[in-house]
Order: C-alpha cells, then sequence, then structure tokens
C-alpha cells in the first residue's frame, strides 16, 4: 500500500469515528435549540481553528538519554557498552578507520569490493560459505562492508549464542582469507552496477551533481570504472586490511542483555593483547565550491528532465548548522515547505522537489536543490527554483513557518533516537569524527535557540542563485526552451569507458590495412558468394529458433532488418508475443501484458552495434579507408586451423576466424556485453548452406567470458522483401 493510499485510508477511519461520536452525542444528551446561540455555518471552522490554535502544548522535556559507557584499551581501541535488557538480544558494531577516500584513484572500488569479500571470503579455517551456514542454526549475523571513510563489522545474535558468534568475528577480524572467487563475485556485482549507471535519470543526477560539486576526480564524487576494479588484486585486499584493521584504529559498539562489568572484562580478554599498528593518516581533501554555469546530459529515451543546483554547504559542526537545519525545513524538507507547496502544489511542474544545505561531519556537503518534470516544462521548473530561492532571501520566514518547521524537526528527533542502541550509535559516530559527546544533547537546545531573524541570515548566504551551477538531464528536443536562455551550457560525457575488450583480444589497432588482411577480407566475400550481392543486400528477414543457455528457454524468432540501423523482431515467448524495435531516433519493446517500454539507451546502442558486425555491413564498407583489415596469422578453431582477420571500424573493433579453404568466418570475437557489463562475445557459426547464390550459416553459437549464453537455428532467410518503414515507428499512447 502506498503512503498516499495509507494516509487516505487513516483519514476515512478516523472521519467514521468522528461521526459516530457525534451520533451517539446526538441520541443520548439531545441538546434544545437557543437561538441565542445559534452560530453562523460560514463561521463554526474558522471558530474551531481558533480554538485549536488556542490549546496550548507542553513544551518537550529536556533530552536525556541513557549514556553508554566508554572504555579504552590500552592497545587503543574503544568500545561502548549500552544495556538493554528488553529482549534477549546482542548486537555489535566494528567501526574501523580507513574507506572510499583513501583508496588510490586508479582502483576506484577497492573498498567496496574489501567490504564484500572480507565477509563471503571467510578466515583461513572457515569458508564464507561455512560460515553462512554456521551463523543460519543460529539465527545470527555477520556482515561487513565499507564505506567513504571506514569500514563496518556487524554482528547480532541471541544472548546464548553470543559468545560463539563473537569468536566467529574475531577471527574474521584477524585472519580473513580473501578467497579469489568472491573476489571476482563481488567485482562482478559493482561491474553490473557500472553497466546500468546511466539508465536511470535519478541515478544519473546525483552522480553528476557531486562531480560538479566536488570535482570529478573528487573521493568524495569519483565512481568505479571497469579498468579500475579490473586493477584490485586479492594482494590488495590483504595490504589494505594490513594497513588498517588495527586495534587502535576501531570504535566498537556493543548494546543488548548482557551485564556490562562481564562483557567488558570478555572484551579486554579477547582484544586487549591485539598490539597496536601503525595509525591511520588521512591527508586533507581540498575543496573548492562548484562553477557556476548549465550543464547538460543527453538522455533521450525520456520523456521528463531532472534538475539539480549545486552550490556549497558546511559541515556539522559549523555555528550555522542549527539556523540551516531550520532553514531547509522551510524551504524544502516537506509537504508545507516553500518548494513543495509552490512548484508542485501550486504550480504542478514537479513530480519530486527538494532543497537543502547538507552538513557532512568530517567536510563540507553540498547545496543541492532538486527538481522531476516533464520535458516540455524544463524551463519553467528552472525559473521556478530561481524565483523560489529569491523569494527564501527577500520574503522573511514568517512566525508560523518557523514554529511548524521546529516542530516537525523536534518532533521526529525523538524516534531517530528512540532506541538505546541508536543513541549509542550516536555516541560511537561522534567518537569517530573528533565531536564532542555531548553533541547529540546539544541539538534539541539549538534548535530550540534558532529565531526567524536566524533562519533569513542564513537563507541570505547560502541561497545564492548567483552561486549555483545548474544540471539538467533529459532529452533537448522537447524542452519548452533552450538551455542557452539560462547562459552558456557545457555538454557533459557520461559515456562508460570501455575496458577494451576486443582491442585486448585483437591486439593494438593497426593504423592500415595489410596486404594479407586485404586479401582475407576478398577471400571471405567470395566464399560467401562475392560482393556484389552482398553490397546488394538493402533489407533482410530471417526467422529462427534462439535458445538463451541460463534461462533454459527458447524462442521464434522474426526478425527485419533494413539498412544498417533499423531491426524489428517478433518473439514468440511463453508470455506472449514481444516485439522489440531499435532505431537511432527509438529503441522500445511492446507487449500485450506491459504494453510499450524504452529500452534504456545503453541497449539501444549494443543493439546498433550488432547490427554493424553482420557480413554484408562490413561488405558495404571493405573500400572505406576508414575501415582497417589486418591478417594476424592462424590460430585453431577446432579441427581447423584457421587464418585471423581482424577489422577496425564503425566504432568498433572485430576479429574474424577463417576457414582457409572454404573463406567461411568460423569464429567472430569483439566485446559484447553481459549482465555484468562489458564481456568478450565469441560467436560460433556452422551449418553452410547456400541461398540465392549466397552461403550462409544456419546455426550460431554465442559464449561471454567462456559461458555459454545462446543458439540459433535458422529456418530462412529473405533477401530485400519490401518493408514498411512504419513498423519502426513507436505506436501512439492509447
Amino acid at each position: 500500500m502506498s503512503r498516499r493510499k495509507i494516509l487516505s485510508t487513516a483519514v476515512f477511519i478516523a472521519s467514521l469515528g468522528l461521526s459516530a461520536l457525534l451520533a451517539f452525542a446526538q441520541t443520548s444528551t439531545p441538546a434544545k435549540p437557543d437561538a441565542a446561540k445559534a452560530v453562523p455555518q460560514g463561521e463554526k471552522q474558522d471558530l474551531a481553528a481558533a480554538d485549536l490554535r488556542a490549546i496550548k502544548k507542553p513544551a518537550l522535556p529536556e533530552f536525556h538519554p541513557q549514556q553508554p559507557k566508554r572504555i579504552q584499551l590500552d592497545n587503543g581501541m574503544v568500545i561502548f557498552l549500552q544495556e538493554d535488557h528488553e529482549l534477549p538480544l546482542i548486537g555489535m558494531g566494528i567501526n574501523i578507520r580507513g574507506g572510499s577516500k583513501s583508496e588510490p584513484e586508479n582502483k576506484a572500488g577497492l573498498v567496496s569490493i574489501y567490504g564484500s569479500a572480507w565477509r563471503t571470503g571467510g578466515t583461513k579455517t572457515r569458508t564464507g560459505d561455512q560460515l553462512d551456514d554456521l551463523l543460519a542454526t543460529r539465527a545470527a549475523t555477520l556482515e561487513t562492508n565499507g564505506s567513504a571513510l571506514s569500514t563496518f563489522v556487524s554482528l547480532s545474535s541471541l544472548k546464548g549464542d553470543f559468545d560463539f558468534v563473537l569468536d566467529l568475528t574475531n577471527d574474521l577480524l584477524r585472519n580473513p582469507e580473501f578467497r579469489q572467487e568472491k573476489i571476482d563475485l563481488a567485482k562482478d556485482q559493482i561491474k553490473t552496477g557500472i553497466s546500468r549507471r546511466n539508465d536511470d535519470l535519478g541515478q544519473i543526477s546525483g552522480r553528476e551533481a557531486n562531480k560538479i560539486g566536488y570535482g570529478a576526480r573528487s573521493p568524495y564524487a569519483r565512481v568505479p570504472e571497469y579498468s579500475t576494479v579490473a586493477a584490485i588484486t586479492r594482494q590488495d585486499l590483504l595490504d589494505w586490511h594490513a594497513r588498517y584493521v588495527h586495534p587502535n584504529n576501531i570504535i566498537l559498539g556493543i548494546s543488548g542483555d548482557f551485564d556490562s562489568v562481564a562483557m567488558e572484562a570478555k572484551l579486554r580478554s579477547l582484544f586487549g593483547n591485539w598490539p597496536k599498528g601503525p595509525a591511520v593518516q588521512v591527508s586533507p581533501v581540498p575543496i573548492t565550491p562548484p562553477t557556476p554555469g548549465i550543464y547538460f546530459v543527453a538522455k533521450d529515451d525520456v520523456n521528463q528532465s531532472e534538475i539539480r543546483m549545486i552550490a556549497a554547504g558546511i559541515r556539522r559542526d559549523d555555528p550555522d548548522y542549527y539556523a540551516v537545519d531550520v532553514m531547509n525545513h522551510i524551504f524544502g524538507g516537506g509537504f508545507s515547505s516553500r518548494l513543495f507547496s509552490n512548484l508542485r502544489t501550486k504550480a504542478g511542474l514537479a513530480y519530486s522537489v527538494f532543497g537543502s544545505v547538507s552538513a557532512q561531519f568530517d567536510h563540507p556537503g553540498l547545496t543541492i536543490l532538486g527538481i522531476g518534470t516533464k520535458s516540455g516544462t524544463t524551463a519553467q521548473a528552472i525559473d521556478g527554483l530561481y524565483k523560489e530561492i529569491e523569494g527564501m532571501r527577500t520574503n522573511p520566514v514568517t512566525e508560523e513557518e518557523l514554529r511548524r518547521g521546529k516542530e516537525a524537526i523536534l518532533n521526529s528527533f525523538v524516534f531517530e533516537y528512540d532506541s538505546r542502541v541508536k543513541v549509542m550509535n550516536a555516541h560511537s559516530n561522534y567518537e569517530f569524527h573528533g565531536y564532542p559527546q555531548d553533541f547529540l544533547e546539544r541539538y534539541q537546545k539549538g534548535i530550540e535557540k534558532v529565531t526567524a531573524a536566524d533562519v533569513d541570515r542564513v537563507a541570505r548566504k547560502y541561497l545564492d542563485k548567483n552561486k549555483f551551477a545548474v544540471l539538467v538531464v533529459g532529452k533537448a528536443a522537447d524542452f519548452d526552451k533552450p538551455l542557452s536562455t539560462f547562459g552558456p551550457v557545457t555538454t557533459l560525457d557520461i559515456t562508460i569507458p570501455q575496458p577494451g575488450a576486443a582491442a585486448a583480444a585483437a591486439g593494438s589497432a593497426p593504423a592500415a590495412s595489410n596486404p594479407e588482411g586485404k586479401a582475407l577480407l576478398a577471400k571471405v566475400l567470395e566464399g560467401a558468394g562475392g560482393a556484389a550481392k552482398l553490397r546488394a543486400i538493402k533489407s533482410l528477414r530471417e526467422k529462427s529458433t534462439i535458445t538463451l543457455k541460463a534461462q533454459g528457454m527458447s524462442v521464434d524468432a522474426d526478425m527485419t532488418q533494413l539498412g544498417d540501423d533499423k531491426v524489428h523482431m517478433k518473439l514468440n515467448t511463453p508470455g506472449g508475443e514481444m516485439t522489440m524495435v531499435v532505431t537511432p531516433q527509438a529503441a522500445f519493446m511492446s507487449m500485450a501484458a506491459m504494453g510499450d517500454r524504452d529500452m534504456p539507451s545503453s541497449q539501444r546502442d549494443d543493439q546498433l552495434k550488432a547490427l554493424r558486425r553482420e557480413l554484408w555491413y562490413i561488405a558495404q564498407h571493405s573500400d572505406d579507408p576508414q575501415f582497417i583489415f589486418f591478417a594476424q596469422g592462424k590460430e585453431k578453431v577446432g579441427d581447423i586451423e584457421t587464418l585471423v582477420l581482424d577489422i577496425t571500424g564503425g566504432g568498433q573493433q572485430l576479429r574474424w576466424f577463417v576457414d582457409p579453404k572454404s573463406g567461411h568466418v568460423l569464429r567472430a570475437q569483439f566485446q559484447g556485453t553481459s549482465p555484468t557489463g562489458p564481456a568478450t562475445e565469441i560467436v560460433d557459426y556452422s551449418d553452410w548452406k547456400t541461398v540465392d547464390g549466397l552461403s550462409l550459416p544456419f546455426h550460431v553459437e554465442s559464449s561471454l567470458n567462456g559461458q555459454p549464453n545462446m543458439s540459433a537455428v535458422i529456418s530462412s532467410y529473405e533477401f530485400n522483401p519490401v518493408v514498411d518503414a512504419s513498423i519502426f515507428e513507436k505506436p501512439a499512447p492509447k
């Protein structure tokens, strides 16, 4: 059930209760009409509102949570103990200094892989899978992960199993194994994220906003790439562990059903003899304010825009922190905020809208305003954000806004620290960042002291439209006004850098064709039926049965290709007929059960590349000086010693393995795409038959990184059929 539906249901139930009470009052104690006291209907609501405002609300009590016990061992380890006997459970968190902020730029992703493979890789005496089994039998958990500033170990268990799980944790801390297969799995998970990172508007805008705010190479903004992930080795993980995992770099917090005296003795016995290691030295990261201007990311497969305005923020220990927090709520922090009320509720410009000055513990955050709108109102939305920025600077905060904002913050604050474990975690966090231990208690008083004048002052200080960088992600052709209306536009390239798998397979691309390469190409074209016949192909229809190996599923396919950039395919799937269309302008799939859905631009580009690997496309460019054909020697495919031909052109590299007798291409190798990102794809061709004078394969097998991917059995080829161009057009919405 959605949040909106829950709210509506709650209101409806409440109204039923009120009606029942009114009915009961009327039937139990009927009122006698009193003309002198009768109130006109139009005034009743005003009186009710006045009555509500007249209710005196008691002040919130001062916040004095139960404090955890702090202990520091001789080796530097800091321990927080927080007893909580409500349930027979114990939980523990171990925060270790050293995170992705400190990883080498050319190995971005190291801490993420480390955090995953540390736990899944197991210890020297137990594999990660064995740990899974041991923990599952006790309904316990033991996990590791990484973040920008630290790595983290967490565990939870029943009170009676805690000693056992604590021993496992100690083993994991001191004797990690980082087994290679788990490292590879963690890498695949990151590569999957890389391959899909340009599919979602919100993900693109968030990532690029950080790059604009901090700089693309800043550790607060950089992201893993295929090349940086590939560069990470098992030894890197072992070296990282040896550098950072020492007791003097650890803050340990434990809460639950235990006796503090006994627990302290247990932890001292377990960790007290662990020798100190080198202290973590974290170099400060220079931060410069973002450069104002208009930045654009083109995404043509969407009908909406994501807009971000980016400026400098503050640290959490800034004296303005409390006033900024109240301003954030009034400006963009809820349903009653100015941004939400004016841009979404009144103007109807926003799917979502928000804005705040962010405050980080260890470095200045960013001030980010965001709005999602349809493509045709992009400029209106930018103007709307500018207007709200100026309004926040020039229209003073009202006492009602101030009261509502402070109450919302303080009332929600109660629920953020409504358990002892939350309070203990806050203290561990303050210890980690060197903040005073009473910082949590200061918060309530700090918010209560904020005045309307304070809010107006910080609004003028941090909300200056001339200091904002404006980022727009969307389809420029559909904007209501060009972005250049707002100033010079910098177009950002978000193309995912490829690792060059095909180049690695084919070697460095040569500068020109060699005679042997041109001769081998001529042999391939002649073996297929001749260059003239291949070049005469303008359209093609192919029917086949495709088997997807991973899914164990076969589908009948009817594919029509027009030129080298349009393809229409019908698939008879178990769920019904599916249509897929790819052109440079649009890529979508249709199915009765789901309607029409756009393909991600990355998938569209992959399909267009596939069309340009076809034999007839290569034949069209056999004399093109932009294409290079280079013979690379010999290599066996099965029992046949083939001749190797490398082809560079059309934006990609391709390797053919050619039968020297028939001229048939028995195998093609190139960089394809797997669910985890770029992969070496190998396609084998067999069962050659002649159709209209052309010798063609009727059986195809492909693999990705050595794993079976798919096979296809072709039932028919038809060359130059009449094609209705309308089949490539997206159906109009119904």
